[in-house]
């Protein structure tokens, strides 16, 4: 073989090269490097898994986003674990209860997309409707200030109780203005309120603990209406302050907000959980 012709072999070799290159490089163009983003999550049902199963899949595909859940236990552990930097987002909590950890705790913690509202529900293992609830009955609330003030407007909903019209801010036991009844409002955690029932008369029970203790819709005995007031109920996902307009979480919320996933939750919760980032409160 001349020089020449080893040569022009070289370049062809060295173009083939740079053409097979562009190719992978097309072929990958516009796709983002992979990353891993952390969610907190409060003890997820079954249902919950499968919601989460269904975002993992379109954040994975769609964006390159790796979902992690971490686990909690309770409602006090996520914002301290998201506030500390040890989780990337949490998605437990409606806004109420954001902006009541933040005002207690000093956060810095804020909302970057809307997930889902659930009606809340008051609960009796004895009684079958509100009106037979007898004089002095117990009622069991959650303890937490912004559960304990929805429970208290979905007792006061209920008829059972009136608050005080200047309650401008979180309502406490003592917000409450009327009790004809004279009930007995028993304060606990909310992860314990289900299993009070054998206790009280009726306790207003979070639907995501009410479905981790399989109580059955059917003894509940008032649903909370959603309604323009139930803006502060809609369930969120939340970041820290300075990583709010981070794309890769961004682009949870976007693969959390999707008719595929809406889907997941129809099925799942037969309307005890909605959907609600594009919802209408009338």
């Amino acid at each position: 073989m001349n020089k020449r012709k080893k040569k022009t072999l070289i370049w062809v070799v060295v173009a083939l090269v740079v053409v097979i290159a562009g190719i992978f490089s097309f072929g990958n163009f516009g796709k983002q490097k992979e990353q891993t983003v952390t969610v907190g999550v409060v003890s997820p049902s079954k249902q919950d898994e499968a919601v989460w199963n269904q975002v993992k899949k379109t954040a994975k595909s769609k964006y390159n986003v790796d979902i992690k859940l971490k686990t909690f236990t309770d409602y006090n552990q996520p914002n301290k674990a998201l506030q500390s930097g040890s989780i990337d987002l949490n998605a437990f909590q409606h806004k109420a209860f954001l902006d009541a950890w933040n005002k207690a705790n000093k956060g810095s913690l804020v909302s970057i997309g809307k997930t889902f509202i659930t009606p809340i529900h008051l609960y009796s293992n004895n009684y079958k409707s509100v009106k037979s609830l007898p004089d002095g009955a117990t009622i069991a609330v959650p303890n937490d200030a912004s559960n304990e003030s929805r429970a208290l407007y979905v007792l006061q909903s209920a008829g059972l109780i009136t608050l005080k019209k200047n309650t401008n801010s979180l309502a406490t036991i003592n917000s409450i203005a009327k009790n004809p009844k004279n009930l007995k409002i028993k304060e606990v955690a909310a992860d314990q309120a289900a299993r009070t029932l054998d206790s009280v008369d009726a306790a207003v029970v979070n639907t995501n603990y009410a479905v981790a203790a399989k109580l059955s819709i059917k003894k509940s005995i008032f649903t909370e209406p959603v309604n323009k007031d139930s803006e502060q109920w809609i369930n969120l996902i939340a970041a820290r302050k300075r990583d709010r307009d981070k794309e890769a979480y961004k682009d949870v919320v976007k693969a959390y907000q999707t008719e595929k996933v809406k889907k997941v939750i129809n099925e799942q919760y037969k309307g005890l959980e909605k959907p609600a980032w594009d919802i209408k409160l009338k």
